[in-house]
């Protein structure tokens, strides 16, 4: 499966259904399932060097702010069919796209991770790993 690195305290607020888009100096004609990997850098309130969930990136949109262009990479939301959180997996992250085997994504066992089964799962699974 492709895979993108991206900063821990980012990562969690995409795991978390806050993050709708990630943002990047480029572009990629990739879509689809996305394994996204937590960096290394140890951030508080964060788990640094796993990858937590695969996303489903829907379209990518240039955009300019005025300080120069940037991409956009829509998500897709939490449930079935879309982007879905999975059992933690080291992974040691690379800059820009690579890939991970799938053989190690393992996805969790409920379709709602905002759910009660998705809470207990998160306890016994994420939080473990918070620094």
């Amino acid at each position: 499966m492709k895979a993108l690195s991206i900063r821990p305290e980012y990562a969690m607020e995409i795991l978390n259904g806050v993050k709708t888009e990630e943002y990047r100096s480029w572009t990629t004609h990739y879509r689809g399932d996305l394994l996204i990997c937590n960096s290394a850098k140890k951030t508080p309130g964060a788990v640094a060097g796993y990858a937590l969930c695969v996303v489903k990136i829907t379209d990518i949109v240039k955009r300019d702010d005025g300080d120069g262009p940037y991409y956009a990479w829509k998500i897709a939301a939490f449930e079935q069919g879309g982007s879905y959180w999975i059992n933690p997996i080291k992974v040691k992250g690379q800059l820009k796209l690579f890939n991970v085997a799938d053989s190690l994504i393992v996805p969790a066992p409920f379709t709602n991770p905002f759910s009660l089964d998705g809470r207990k799962w998160y306890q016994q699974k994420i939080a473990p790993l918070v620094y």
